[in-house]
């Protein structure tokens, strides 16, 4: 069998900034915070050098900034680690790009413990729930390379602000860029079954996937994958489904049980469809500097930790 190509979605999003400018996007400009080797904005700035604008450690600024190239007509993306451009930048991102609804976005990438070595002042686990907060921010967070150059140029479409995160892990690419379709504000399943459903976000889709196929072929549940690439807007008719077909949901992320895509489904199966959930995800804790798939195993984010959860949790009355 051959093995499955992995590309992290920071990979993909730079990439896909080259496609929208080749494309013709005239609009289209970069900036970021001193990081465009890690964030991969550096191919945009190789390809399109009037275009981007380094704007040094200074992410709140850079944030003033593209909001304000936004009113003359640009479609700013900006770039930096998740623990800066949603955590240090918040207060400019909600007063100066998110109060006045411009056409912003920020592109994250370093989210969650996948992070690894960079340990826990790195690991950001709350981006989220910032964004979420945050009243008309679209928050997108792609599984594979395929999904994610959907969702770059998704966003650039998209008139408002967008906040994507993207890992610096490689993830496998599931997705067939033939046949893939992305939009705001839709899940989509990747498995049926009836006996529980599963929903996912990131890299951690591909796990659940894994986690569905080993309880398959243990003959034990049938499982029902939902990949939910927007955390907001959520896929409501989507969940609501699962809910009433499959009567228990998991949902999986890489990010705190507080205030991500857990809290997301709970709280509207609590107002339109009460439904058991198990939450997977960090459990209110800081990451630890390691190896990526340590850290990620270590807080139970890998199949094998996420299908016992399942099983778990199928056998609760």
């Amino acid at each position: 069998m051959a093995e499955v190509k992995k590309i992290a979605t920071r990979d993909s999003y730079g990439a896909a900034l080259v496609e929208l400018a080749d494309a013709g996007h005239d609009d289209l400009v970069v900036f970021d915070a001193d990081l465009s080797a890690s964030t991969k904005t550096a191919v945009f700035a190789k390809a399109y050098p009037a275009r981007f604008f380094n704007c040094g450690i200074a992410e709140g600024n850079m944030m003033g900034v593209a909001a304000g190239m936004s009113t003359f007509g640009y479609v700013p993306f900006v770039s930096s680690f998740a623990m800066f451009a949603a955590g240090r930048a918040w207060e400019q991102v909600r007063n100066s790009i998110g109060y006045p609804h411009l056409n912003v976005k920020i592109a994250a990438t370093h989210g969650g413990l996948s992070v690894g070595e960079d340990g826990a002042s790195h690991q950001c686990c709350e981006d989220f729930a910032l964004m979420r907060v945050i009243p008309g921010m679209t928050v997108i967070c792609p599984a594979d390379d395929v999904e994610a150059k959907a969702a770059v140029k998704a966003a650039y479409s998209h008139n408002g602000p967008v906040y994507l995160r993207l890992s610096r892990l490689a993830t496998p690419v599931f997705h067939d860029p033939e046949k893939y379709h992305f939009e705001i504000g839709k899940g989509e399943t990747l498995t049926d079954g009836f006996d529980i459903a599963v929903i996912s976000t990131g890299l951690m889709t591909s796990e659940a996937l894994k986690a569905a196929l080993q309880l398959k072929k243990q003959g034990t549940l049938s499982v029902r994958v939902i990949n939910m690439p927007c955390i907001k807007p959520l896929d409501e008719e989507l969940v609501l489904r699962a809910a009433r077909e499959c009567k228990k949901i998991v949902t999986v992320e890489e990010h705190s049980i507080i205030g991500g895509l857990g809290e997301a489904v709970c709280s509207l199966l609590a107002e339109k469809c009460p439904t058991p959930v198990r939450r997977i995800g960090v459990k209110d804790a800081y990451g630890h500097s390691g190896p990526a798939w340590d850290v990620l195993r270590e807080y139970g984010l890998t199949a094998e930790a996420i299908a016992d959860e399942i099983q778990d949790f199928a056998k609760e009355e």
